[in-house]
């Protein structure tokens, strides 16, 4: 009885983390995935030749050309995509000395967060939050995650996060990017107001993909060996009812449906650019991609890239914003 009591109390507690935990009362716990950054090779072509004839000389000098005429393609190939896809640089003497993030793996919020600092290279600590006693962020009257400490400065929600890291950074952008550009401010509201929400009645929407979602505690998290499993187990259940809650709160009928329309809805906002911003992408690229990379491969996720045109802007996303820039202690 007494056990049947602890579970059923730490199931309601954590029901409860999940729902004040992030910055729109709820926080998605599911695992994280990783993702590789694909990189540009080349070809060779060796040539065999007898050293005894002008003709195979002849040939010798064909196979010389010919390999210096790929050896160009593929320069020439690079600095195109470079072009393209290249990172914006931030200023040596901008970059913050020490970034820290507190964080829930899979929190599509803390996803964004870094996002942004993976795609401008700068350099971040993670604290994993315990999302049952929250004892990491104990010295903070703020209980939500994502916090940022940028040298010594506590920074909190995500949107504004980013706000002010841009006019940190970059203050001459910040000021015509983050206020005067419509159609980004537009589509970042339309992340947080709209495609969070489509995530955990996805993610959640059956126990095999809840159990799916929690397998990261098991790597992750400050977790004893007892609350690793209990969490996992406890959680999956009480997001699988909590994902039901969030159906009815958004009116969401068919879940899988409502990604796939959220999906479509970001491509058409494209308009055949390669990214929002055009050549290079803008913070309501960021904004997407960080929210979507914690299900890319989950079964949620590869249904979303199968079933949509979404797949080639993911794809360039993950190119650009490259490697982590984590801190790996």
């Amino acid at each position: 009885m007494r056990r049947a009591t602890t579970l059923a109390a730490t199931t309601t507690s954590l029901s409860r983390a999940i729902f004040t935990s992030s910055e729109h009362q709820y926080t998605n716990l599911l695992q994280s995935a990783s993702f590789y950054a694909t990189n540009v090779g080349s070809s060779r072509r060796w040539f065999s030749t007898s050293n005894g004839s002008s003709g195979a000389k002849a040939m010798k000098s064909f196979g010389y050309l010919a390999g210096a005429g790929m050896v160009a393609a593929g320069v020439t190939a690079v600095m195109v995509e470079e072009e393209v896809y290249a990172k914006e640089a931030v200023k040596g003497d901008l970059v913050p000395k020490e970034v820290v993030l507190y964080q829930y793996e899979s929190c599509p919020f803390c996803n964004k967060v870094k996002a942004y600092l993976d795609y401008y290279d700068i350099p971040y600590k993670v604290v994993e939050v315990n999302p049952l006693s929250k004892k990491e962020i104990k010295w903070s009257d703020y209980k939500k995650v994502p916090i940022l400490m940028v040298d010594g400065e506590p920074l909190q929600d995500s949107s504004a996060i980013i706000d002010q890291l841009t006019n940190n950074i970059n203050p001459a952008k910040s000021s015509s990017v983050v206020n005067n550009d419509d159609e980004e401010k537009k589509w970042r509201r339309w992340v947080d107001d709209h495609l969070v929400h489509m995530l955990s009645p996805n993610i959640y929407r059956n126990t095999s993909e809840a159990l799916e979602s929690f397998d990261y505690i098991t790597s992750n998290g400050n977790f004893s060996f007892t609350e690793k499993y209990t969490v996992k187990y406890a959680g999956a259940a009480a997001m699988y009812f909590v994902s039901k809650k969030l159906k009815k709160r958004y009116n969401i009928t068919d879940e899988r449906a409502s990604l796939y329309e959220a999906a479509e809805t970001w491509v058409d906002a494209l308009d055949g650019r390669d990214f929002l911003g055009g050549s290079k992408p803008n913070l309501a690229d960021l904004a997407v991609f960080g929210v979507l990379r914690p299900i890319r491969y989950l079964r949620s996720g590869k249904d979303m890239v199968e079933n949509t045109r979404i797949g080639e802007w993911y794809t360039r996303m993950e190119n650009v914003v490259g490697e982590s820039s984590r801190i790996k202690e």
